[in-house]
């Protein structure tokens, strides 16, 4: 599976349902661009278990508001629509990929 895009009003829908993990970027954010080719990989190697989406900060800022991000790149783990996990800063795939597991 390939990432998604999360938008202010598809977010809770996105969230609700399935474990996902939440990818808070800007395009301007220099480590959110290194997490793409990271956030693609984990997308592949978790296909079928959760969700990878991505969250534009600039273009959608209310649910990051809501959601109290400060800084970006901001990953959280959902599972069932409540966060279940949560790292700041740019991370490795097998920090993300243990955390689906255990909650998968």
């Amino acid at each position: 599976m390939s990432l998604i895009v999360s938008t202010d009003g598809t977010f809770p829908e996105i969230t609700s349902k399935w474990l996902v993990l939440v990818d808070f970027w800007a395009e301007w954010c220099g480590p959110c661009q290194m997490m793409l080719p990271r956030l693609t990989e984990l997308a592949s190697q978790v296909d079928g278990k959760a969700v990878i989406a991505k969250h534009d900060v600039d273009s959608d800022p209310t649910i990051p508001s809501q959601m109290r991000i400060m800084s970006i790149p901001t990953m959280i783990l959902f599972k069932d629509g409540q966060p279940v996990e949560k790292w700041v800063g740019a991370q490795d795939v097998a920090t993300l990929s243990t955390a689906i597991a255990k909650h998968a």
